[in-house]
């Protein structure tokens, strides 16, 4: 296998572990060795962690030893379900000992305290995993694209005069690009697709209350944790090590009945299956590259037996302006360091000054128009298994091309026009995967989007698993790889 280590699916990594035909130092090492040649163009980590991922590794390996003590038929049992596979974290996410900057700048020389793991960092290190490093993400993950003061601009590896997309561009990035198997990432207006459209991976926002955001709270319940990878089974099993419930948890949902990733070895047979390809924002355009790219999608369903109905776009123009102010109280939250808030970039401050004057009353009328919204759009949908749509309005953008420091307005405008279709399954709280079905004239990735009901992705990585074997996007692969 040698230096084709990262061609190889997170599963089949794990199950080569778990043979012994693959060392995870001997895995890990490799990734250590692609990220130091390649993550300089990409931009893909603002931190990697060589010594904690070699450590993990050797922990792996000891593990291993241990249970083969045991007897080769029990080699097995009791092993955590991705031993000494590397899966990076966004850095949204802390990590105790690691350096959390939250794509700012002033928190550049921050260090996570020893209370501060989350639910999902838990689990996935009990699930065995190596921590590579903490992947690249935007100024507290508020804008559409990866582009912060504390680290280079994250890119697609298809193309690196333009953006990964954000806010887990980093973590799109790496694994589009061979510098991980698969990546946590997280999603509160668009963050794990739009990245995963731009970057040719797959990239799925679980429903609301799927993974347990604790210890921390979830004020507006927009954002959730998810996976990126290649494959859909690949995301369905890092689903899996995820979705654990936890007790408290604001939006509970019951565990699944059976694992995610078995839901891929079965084919939906005759789904009602939605489509609509016109934005709800006022003005905004969808590109004919990716119009294209939807109408073969549609054709796709149709010869695998779906019914697909065109269904009018269920929002109004002005559905979603509530989430604004919840997107900037959201980001008046975070704690910045006392004389620091200048030092912010200009869409962040821009954001937490409005945050700031949003009273409590207003908060909630915001919040109760949110949830009259995403009422809307699941009465609209509620008589379909799943719902089409183009994951972005337009093709990968240049680096710079949606920024603009001199006009955050402009700029927060600009990623709307750019991502019209993802965060309303953000404020309605159903599941939703972008996957990498089509390129462009130039090369570039078009990720389809589809959605599914609440607590239904069984069924959306039933169907998204075959769609990919019905079309398959393994030959499609960046330069790096």
């Amino acid at each position: 296998m040698g230096d084709e280590l990262h061609r190889m699916t997170m599963l089949q990594q794990a199950a080569a572990i778990r043979s012994g035909d693959l060392s995870p130092v001997e895995l890990t090492e490799h990734y250590l060795r692609r990220i130091e040649r390649y993550d300089d163009d990409l931009g893909a980590y603002v931190t990697v962690t060589a010594d904690r991922a070699m450590d993990d590794a050797r922990r792996a390996q000891e593990l291993l030893a241990g249970a083969a003590r045991h007897g080769a038929r029990g080699a097995d049992r009791g092993l955590p379900p991705l031993l000494g596979v590397p899966v990076p974290i966004k850095d949204l996410t802390p990590v105790p000992g690691v350096r959390f900057t939250a794509g700012s700048a002033v928190l550049a020389r921050n260090v996570a305290r020893p209370d501060t793991e989350t639910r999902v960092g838990q689990l996935l290190r009990e699930a065995g995993t190596v921590l590579l490093g903490k992947t690249n993400t935007p100024e507290f993950g508020l804008p559409a694209y990866t582009e912060s003061a504390v680290a280079p601009p994250a890119r697609t590896p298809y193309d690196t005069t333009r953006g990964a997309g954000g806010s887990s561009g980093g973590a799109a990035a790496a694994v589009a690009a061979g510098l991980a198997p698969a990546a946590h990432g997280s999603d509160g207006g668009g963050s794990i697709r739009i990245p995963a459209s731009c970057c040719g991976v797959v990239g799925l926002k679980p429903s609301r209350g799927r993974v347990s955001p604790g210890p921390y709270g979830d004020v507006s319940g927009l954002a959730v944790n998810g996976p990126i990878a290649r494959t859909v089974r690949d995301a369905a099993a890092l689903l899996d090590v995820m979705a654990a419930p936890t007790p408290g948890d604001p939006f509970p949902l019951p565990p699944p009945e059976t694992s995610f990733l078995s839901w891929c070895d079965s084919e939906p047979r005759g789904l009602r299956i939605a489509r609509w390809a016109d934005p709800d924002p006022p003005g905004v355009t969808v590109d004919p590259q990716i119009l294209a790219a939807y109408e073969k999608t549609s054709e796709l369903l149709e010869r695998l037996g779906h019914t697909v109905v065109d269904v009018p776009q269920p929002l109004g123009p002005h559905d979603r302006d509530a989430f604004t102010p919840v997107w900037a109280a959201l980001a008046a939250l975070v704690p910045v360091p006392d004389g620091l808030e200048g030092e912010l970039q200009p869409l962040s401050r821009w954001l937490r000054e409005q945050g700031r004057a949003v009273t409590g009353v207003g908060y909630a009328r915001a919040l109760d128009a949110m949830q009259r919204a995403g009422r809307r759009l699941g009465a609209a949908v509620a008589g379909y298994d799943a719902v089409l749509t183009p994951t972005l309005a337009q093709l990968p953008q240049p680096v710079g091309a949606l920024r603009d420091d001199a006009d955050p307005a402009a700029d927060f405008a600009a990623q709307i026009a750019f991502t019209p279709f993802t965060a309303p399954w953000n404020i309605a709280g159903h599941p939703a995967v972008s996957l990498p079905l089509h390129r462009s004239a130039e090369g570039l990735p078009i990720g389809m989007m589809l959605a599914a009901q609440p607590g239904g992705e069984g069924v959306l990585l039933q169907l998204a698993a075959q769609m990919e074997t019905a079309l398959p996007w393994s030959e499609h692969r960046p330069p790096q790889t």
